[in-house]
């Protein structure tokens, strides 16, 4: 097969479509039902998703909670500093980060910043090949960095939703943030969105039904908003992520079971699909771990991928472009390139009845 053009996983968005606030009550954010055997699109509110499942089903969710992970701070010469807690690395000198720190050009190895308040600091120690630093970061009597970030930090929102001062803080760490959030897990820098429309009696009434759901931890980094810029799909360096996989989700994707394996979001469907690559690869059929399966997801889902491990998914509508929308179009029709094309007729539709589009936006379900 030849190479796929990046072009076409492009599309027209309007700038008044992405969304710039969430839906006034999580579950009423609107969904967009996609009917693969029959492809019928039918337009309703989240709210009615127990509609469309049914006992046996389980749902597969991301419970990784978001730090908020933008810290501000001041160089001794008092210039303003941003520095965006990425994950923590192995270190025996302290608390060290690999973070994005702005400005960038201007905090060479050895640079310092720290809070006015005193409530932490930070000593740029090395600084890496993808634009990203290491930082030692240090706190009055020992405290974590995580526990300052959550007293001072802003919520990491992707570029593409506007703030100009912290006067929506309070929302957003609040509504950026899914209502099952694992928040021992606080290993996100950008949400699992296609969870944000839950509430939890809407999960009441979906266990009431007989659905069944269990977890999955990945650690969402910033890579989930990198475009694609090579002129192929295929020549794109695809990010990295960890994961982990209890137990009882391992089972869930191995079993033979009677009900669909629904994904609640993209990152989810990359865990799956990454962890049953993974047990495919060995000689011998696999048997789940009896423990948590940590590993680091580099699968690159697109056209014409086949999928393993899931048979429905509830998503967002997401940018031009990007990793995300290549893994939508490849669900669509799996094992086929023919989703390219039905992608960009769904999306013009979901454009034409002005759905609301990205983080905050409104959802799709593909059935």
């Amino acid at each position: 097969m030849p190479p796929l053009a990046t072009d076409l996983f492009d599309y027209p968005l309007p700038p008044r479509l992405i969304a710039q606030t969430p839906a006034a009550r999580r579950d009423q954010s609107r969904l967009l039902v996609i009917h693969r055997a029959t492809r019928q699109l039918e337009h309703t509110i989240f709210a009615e998703l127990p509609r469309f499942l049914q006992a046996g089903d389980t749902l597969i969710r991301n419970n990784a909670a978001v730090l908020p992970a933008r810290l501000q701070a001041q160089r001794p010469t008092g210039g303003a500093v941003e520095c965006l807690l990425l994950r923590p690395m192995e270190s025996s000198h302290g608390e060290v980060w690999r973070c994005l720190v702005k400005p960038g050009k201007k905090l060479p190895v050895g640079a310092t910043f720290a809070h006015p308040s005193g409530s932490f600091a930070g000593e740029i120690v090395a600084k890496e090949a993808d634009g990203s630093s290491l930082v030692r970061l240090t706190t009055p009597d020992r405290e974590l960095i995580t526990a300052v970030a959550n007293r001072l930090g802003d919520v990491p929102l992707p570029p593409y939703i506007a703030r100009e001062n912290s006067a929506h803080r309070a929302v957003d760490l609040i509504r950026y943030q899914t209502v099952y959030a694992d928040h021992a897990r606080q290993v996100a820098v950008a949400a699992p969105t296609a969870g944000l429309h839950f509430t939890p009696e809407l999960l009441t009434t979906l266990a009431a039904q007989g659905v069944a759901t269990t977890d999955v931890t990945l650690h969402v980094g910033l890579g989930t908003f990198k475009p694609i810029t090579t002129d192929t799909i295929e020549a794109h360096l695809i990010h990295r992520e960890r994961y982990e996989l209890p137990a009882a989700t391992q089972r869930a994707l191995l079993a033979p079971h009677a009900g669909r394996r629904v994904a609640v979001g993209t990152t989810t469907v990359r865990s799956a699909e990454d962890f049953l690559a993974t047990m495919a690869a060995w000689p011998a059929p696999r048997q789940p771990e009896g423990r948590p399966h940590l590993a680091e997801a580099g699968l690159f889902i697109y056209p014409p991928f086949a999928f393993r491990g899931v048979d429905a998914l509830i998503t967002n509508f997401h940018q031009p472009r990007s990793t995300l929308l290549c893994l939508v179009a490849a669900f669509l029709t799996p094992g086929s390139t023919d989703g390219i094309g039905w992608l960009k007729e769904i999306y013009a539709a979901a454009v034409a009845r002005d759905y609301r589009f990205l983080s905050y936006g409104d959802a799709m379900l593909i059935l």
